[in-house]
């Protein structure tokens, strides 16, 4: 609740006390700990690596830098931050830098309190308005970070280009008394980043050279790639060396991590008629964990939770557009959707040579491709495993469904009446399904995508064919197909 305290004579009779904004987050964060509250809301898979580091230099009073590959939630953590800051603080009124009333450091601050005396009047301020944050950019000033003579107020107020009052303030004395958290630190330029010298070392600025001392109150909080340091800039050693924490994130270590970050973050739940099976979410994020292996990726650049976020959004998408052609109450995300979510994947992945001379699509389409095997053998017998002696090859009935010349065509668009029949028609498809991937539910829809999978899976191990065409994909024999290019390559010859 918003204090009523009013005049800073009243501030001074209420017991308020003067704290820098460390020690207010550090006593905060304290206090947190000891009610085992959770610390940063919405911040998954950093419980056991970087939260624990960043509590010890906020409790450490350290300007802290987080050090990470993009998507890896740097600026989310930096923005968490506020709720360790008091939800209200008083400042003297029309103040530009949120001075503290009992310790006034601006030039109209100073001057205020000195003539009103306990009568100068205050005003509250909240957390969340105690936060600033810049994008380090090329073009990005010392005026925009710090400040510059405004001449406009010079010549209204008659003041002097030496007069303190003829300041124009930036962005970081302006969050005075709070959290300034710059993005993407080694994008600005060496000299911009000499300016914050003084600001992380002895917590004043100054403008123009002139001689004004500004003691800032600061939470100092810097985000950076590893690969900006040579592919766009660096953070000069001197910066780098004031900073007292540097602090290094890093992607969801487990499939659970993944699955619960991206279901925070993607728009899903938009229409109770699409169902999203759990192999089908794990399959998500699989794609983004074999694409973080893939040679044919940069993984200096890395690859961006945002992708399986779009990833997952997009086959969502897709299942709603069924469900609305085809006028079914609900309906389950099939692998089939995949084939239209590509652009989540070619638009977030930066592709090595080798990758850009195969193309953006057959690499996307290889990322699926080689996530479905992996997720697929933790939950059935690997395809390619070597049978023993004596025991059955649970696959052999399907392969050799196919071998005889038979082949399931499934459409973007099929209802699920003729999508789970072409299925079910395969031999032992449906029992492989029900007893690795789907075996607690009774649901056609996710029973019949589970089929799905299993046929993409051996497709994806070389025992069946596969022809796709942007509305369907048809699965056949892989002697059939090989024939039929045989055919396709002698009418070229002739």
């Amino acid at each position: 609740m918003k204090p009523t305290i009013s005049t800073l004579g009243e501030l001074k009779a209420s017991g308020y006390r003067l704290r820098s904004v460390k020690d207010e987050i550090r006593d905060n964060l304290i206090a947190k700990l000891r009610r085992r509250e959770a610390l940063f809301p919405g911040i998954i898979g950093f419980d056991e690596t970087v939260i624990p580091e960043l509590v010890n230099a906020l409790l450490a009073r350290h300007d802290i830098l987080l050090l990470g590959l993009r998507g890896q939630a740097k600026t989310r953590l930096a923005r968490s931050l506020v709720n360790l800051l008091d939800e209200y603080v008083p400042i003297v009124a029309g103040s530009e830098i949120n001075d503290d009333p009992l310790r006034p450091i601006s030039r109209y601050a100073r001057d205020r309190v000195a003539s009103d005396g306990d009568a100068t009047p205050i005003e509250w301020i909240h957390c969340s308005e105690r936060y600033g944050e810049k994008l380090a950019t090329p073009d990005v000033t010392v005026a925009d970070l710090i400040g510059d003579i405004d001449p406009i107020k010079a010549a209204v107020r008659r003041l002097s280009y030496s007069d303190e009052g003829a300041m124009h303030f930036g962005i970081v004395p302006r969050t005075n008394r709070g959290i300034f958290v710059i993005n993407e630190l080694p994008d600005l330029q060496p000299r911009i980043q000499v300016a914050l010298f003084n600001i992380l070392q002895e917590r004043d600025v100054q403008i123009r050279g002139f001689a004004v001392r500004l003691p800032l109150d600061l939470l100092m909080v810097f985000t950076a790639n590893p690969e900006d340091y040579t592919s766009r800039g660096r953070i000069v050693t001197p910066l780098k060396d004031r900073i007292e924490s540097q602090i290094i994130t890093h992607y969801p270590r487990t499939l659970d991590d993944a699955i619960a970050i991206t279901r925070e973050n993607a728009w899903i739940a938009r229409s109770d008629r699409v169902v999203v099976p759990r192999f089908i979410a794990e399959l998500v994020e699989m794609v983004g964990f074999v694409a973080r292996q893939s040679e044919y990726v940069d993984q200096s650049s890395g690859v961006s939770a945002r992708m399986t976020i779009a990833l997952i959004e997009l086959v969502v998408s897709n299942a709603e557009r069924r469900a609305i052609v085809t006028g079914e109450p609900t309906v389950a995300v099939r692998i089939l959707d995949f084939q239209r979510a590509l652009p989540a994947i070619t638009g977030k992945i930066e592709l090595v040579f080798e990758g850009e001379q195969e193309g953006a699509v057959k690499v996307a389409k290889a990322l699926v491709g080689r996530a479905v095997r992996e997720l697929f053998v933790r939950y059935a017998p690997d395809p390619l495993a070597k049978v023993r002696s004596g025991e059955r090859d649970v696959y052999a009935p399907i392969v050799a469904y196919f071998e005889q010349g038979n082949a399931v065509e499934l459409g973007d668009e099929m209802p699920l009446d003729e999508y789970y029949a072409r299925l079910a028609a395969v031999p032992d498809l449906e029992k492989i399904a029900g007893t690795y991937i789907a075996p607690d539910t009774d649901d056609r829809a996710v029973r019949a995508a589970a089929m799905e999978l299993v046929l993409e899976a051996l497709h994806n191990c070389s025992k069946i064919a596969k022809e796709e065409s942007p509305t369907s994909a048809t699965y056949t024999g892989m002697l059939g197909t090989l024939l039929r290019g045989r055919r396709l390559e002698d009418d070229d010859e002739e």
